[in-house]
């Protein structure tokens, strides 16, 4: 007669999800991995698209083998980058972001050239290269103002962040103080409203006013969703303005406080970040 199973044996049987056999040895010495973009990203040291770049170009090797896009690397494989060690350190629980105050004609970053025409005017420590050095080895910037403007720049050390912020600046809504020559006629501030690119592209430009000025220049007051500030330049100069300077004070959220002087930077709030990052948009530890 056959003998019926002991209790804690069907119990083991019936439990739902059990792996069983080899494939569950397996998956349970196999190491965990992550594509090699990925790893860069949390590591600081560029975006996932900047890193998918380099692959492509050959500069990077995992164990001694040129990488190729779709590589995965585990804990213990050697990641060189131009032949450099690559050091993978753990990703903060909370990724750090900052919002800094840029003068126009400012660099972010020294240029790497010291025979750059513009190295002549850096300063001696350039803007990302003031942020505290405990956030990151290397700062990104999230839909960055060409280098004769200015304003708010929003920054961060961890390529995932910056990644999901780069994301939703898309959506929001921005404002700008752009400075011309002379005052707009009422044709040219139409057509700044209607939002047209040279690319055939549309803006959704919300508000296009005065904003007072002196002598021969004028400031406009610009609100506009999803634009960058090289954008909004074309969108003034299609109308024959003369532009002379583009500041970005509001990018969703996060506004330039006047207390916020040139040159000076702040940690974005929590509130800050989840209001940017609403939702399943923001990544862990947001």
């Amino acid at each position: 007669m056959r003998r019926a199973p002991r209790p804690a044996a069907a119990a083991r049987r019936r439990a739902p999800g059990r792996p069983r056999g080899p494939t569950a040895a397996r998956a349970a010495v196999r190491p965990l991995t992550e594509r090699l973009q990925k790893m860069l990203a949390r590591a600081g040291l560029a975006s996932r698209r900047e890193a998918e770049v380099w692959i492509r170009a050959g500069r990077l090797t995992v164990n001694g083998r040129t990488a190729t896009l779709g590589a995965r690397v585990a804990p213990h494989d050697e990641v060189r980058l131009d032949g450099r060690l690559v050091r993978a350190h753990a990703a903060p629980a909370r990724a750090r972001a900052f919002v800094c105050h840029r003068s126009p004609g400012e660099p972010l970053r020294t240029p790497a050239d010291p025979g750059d025409p513009a190295a002549g005017e850096t300063p001696r420590t350039a803007l990302l290269e003031r942020l505290p050095r405990r956030s990151g080895r290397r700062f990104i910037a999230v839909s960055p103002m060409p280098r004769p403007d200015g304003g708010l720049e929003l920054v961060t050390s961890d390529g995932e962040l910056a990644l999901h912020l780069q994301r939703a600046v898309h959506s929001l809504r921005s404002e700008f103080s752009v400075r011309v020559r002379g005052e707009l006629s009422a044709p040219q501030l139409e057509g700044i409203r209607g939002g047209a690119l040279d690319s055939g592209a549309q803006l959704a430009v919300e508000r296009c006013e005065a904003g007072g000025g002196e002598a021969a220049n004028r400031w406009y007051a610009l609100t506009v969703r999803g634009a960058s500030g090289r954008q909004v330049r074309q969108l003034f100069e299609r109308q024959g303005a003369l532009v002379s300077r583009v500041l970005r004070t509001q990018l969703g959220p996060v506004m330039l406080e006047r207390t916020l002087a040139r040159g000076r930077f702040r940690e974005l709030t929590q509130a800050e970040r989840r209001a940017l990052l609403p939702g399943p948009a923001a990544p862990p530890g947001v």
